[in-house]
């Protein structure tokens, strides 16, 4: 059996160096030209003195970017991962040559060698490298698209890993996957899904890999499959392909697995919450308070105009108080501007809204279609039972139904319900799919940062204030 593969990207890495060489030497040029030409600040050292320090510069800095990763594949890596390995390498860049010149301070280079300008290249050389690599992110994405710079990549074993992986390569095609076929023991050769056929059985692995050039090997296995995987990973090994391990338990390995090493034997542990650290909650409960004072005096003027149309067009309280779980599982009071007419508790908890909804105000459709009844939250959050950012809070009665429907459902209550979440930016609020509802919370708590607060927060002005799903 002979897959025909075509070798696209023999020397993408060594041109990537040749890049980085040049923008890092035009970057420092730039700086000097700020610092000495457009400010006319005074020379300590020659041009050419100034030139001879790229000799040490450029060899360092490529070798922080090797050390920083921003060597690996394109493919799957985010733009926000990467332009965060330049500014973690260009700052160790920046202090290793201070102290460098710290120590040299007796030296002429010590002590003339401009310290602004170092300053300038600095933030030059981050622009000028996070420009030039979505530069070339953009002409990778082309070339892939037409056919050239491509990934051969055969899957062995069939099962719902071997699926979610297909379908994520279908839906990103500037990755640059081909993918040539699937090796499985239980479906029958000539067996399709999306196109991508099954052809052969895992015994044929050793002979594929020796006639045929694989860029990589997904061993996708099916759970009662994987007494196979030790025959199968040295017969890989030994071919030299790279190979990929995706296990068919996704529904219980986190998005991110949080690994130790036991004294050499590897544990991954089933669950990463990165907001279970001291440090990471007291920073995001820092945000929280700063964020809900900032917004409460911004949005005073219209919980002001809401309350007084509240009030005035239908009878009831002004605030409805409605019990939901938040962290630890914990009952607590959420409010909200009042936006139906007031009913028993026993009809109340029937059902969730839905559209044309009977039982909703005329006010209370504008402030929930655009989530102005969700501003009295703020108040939430400064008491302490919820965050600007993290899962919506449930009722319990729900809590308890989806308990047991959903796998992994009450794992959003480990961290701070939110105003506004990862699922509702992405579109998932209102009467949508709830399982869906959790993937998104479950990525948001497992990969959790300030940065991707920073992220939700300003979608939500663009995508969470005014959303089709909200009745």
């Amino acid at each position: 059996m002979r897959i025909l593969i075509k070798d696209n990207q023999k020397y993408f890495n060594r041109l990537h160096v040749i890049i980085d060489a040049a923008v890092i030497c035009i970057s420092y040029l730039l700086a000097w030209v700020c610092k000495f030409i457009l400010l006319r600040d005074p020379l300590g050292l020659t041009f050419i003195q100034y030139c001879y320090a790229l000799i040490g510069i450029v060899p360092l800095y490529l070798m922080l970017y090797l050390a920083f990763n921003l060597y690996t594949p394109k493919r799957v890596q985010g733009r926000r991962l990467e332009a965060s390995n330049i500014i973690k390498a260009n700052t160790f860049g920046l202090l290793l040559i201070m102290g460098l010149l710290f120590l040299g301070r007796d030296h002429y280079y010590g002590k003339d060698y401009s310290r602004t300008m170092l300053f300038y290249f600095y933030v030059i050389n981050i622009m000028l490298e996070v420009e030039v690599r979505w530069l070339i992110r953009i002409i990778l994405r082309k070339m892939r698209k037409s056919g050239f710079n491509l990934r051969h990549i055969i899957f062995v074993g069939y099962s719902s890993a071997a699926e979610a992986f297909i379908d994520r390569i279908f839906a990103n095609p500037q990755w640059g996957y081909r993918i040539q076929g699937i090796l499985d023991d239980n479906k029958e050769i000539g067996y399709k899904y999306k196109g991508v056929p099954v052809l052969g059985t895992t015994d044929e692995l050793e002979e594929i890999l020796e006639n045929n050039r694989l860029d990589e090997i997904a061993l996708t296995l099916s759970l009662q499959e994987y007494y196979k995987l030790k025959r199968i990973v040295a017969i890989c090994e030994k071919s030299g392909v790279h190979t990929k391990f995706v296990p068919d338990y996704n529904d219980i390995i986190p998005t991110r697995p949080y690994t130790e090493d036991l004294l050499g034997l590897p544990v991954v542990n089933i669950r990463h919450v990165p907001l279970t650290n001291t440090f990471n909650m007291i920073c995001k409960r820092t945000m929280d308070i700063i964020g809900a004072v900032i917004a409460i005096i911004i949005f005073s003027p219209v919980m002001l105009v809401t309350a007084v149309l509240v009030k005035t067009t239908s009878k009831g309280p002004l605030i409805y108080k409605q019990e939901r779980v938040g962290l630890h599982n914990q009952i607590f009071q959420m409010y909200k501007f009042r936006s139906m007419e007031v009913q028993s508790p026993k009809a109340e908890r029937k059902a969730w809204t839905v559209r044309n909804d009977p039982r909703v105000t005329k006010v209370g459709k504008i402030i929930r279609r655009t989530s102005i009844d969700e501003l009295p939250q703020l108040f939430n959050i400064l008491k302490g039972d919820m965050s600007l950012v993290g899962p919506r809070p449930e009722r319990p009665f729900f809590v308890e139904k989806f308990r047991e429907e959903i796998p992994r459902y009450m794992v959003k209550h480990q961290v701070r319900p939110g105003l506004t979440g990862w699922a509702q930016v992405n579109g998932y609020r209102g009467d949508t799919s709830i399982k869906k509802r959790i993937e998104y919370d479950l990525y948001y708590i497992e990969n959790w940062t300030l940065g991707l607060d920073f992220k939700i927060l300003f979608l939500t002005f663009f995508k969470g204030f005014v959303n089709k799903n909200a009745y």
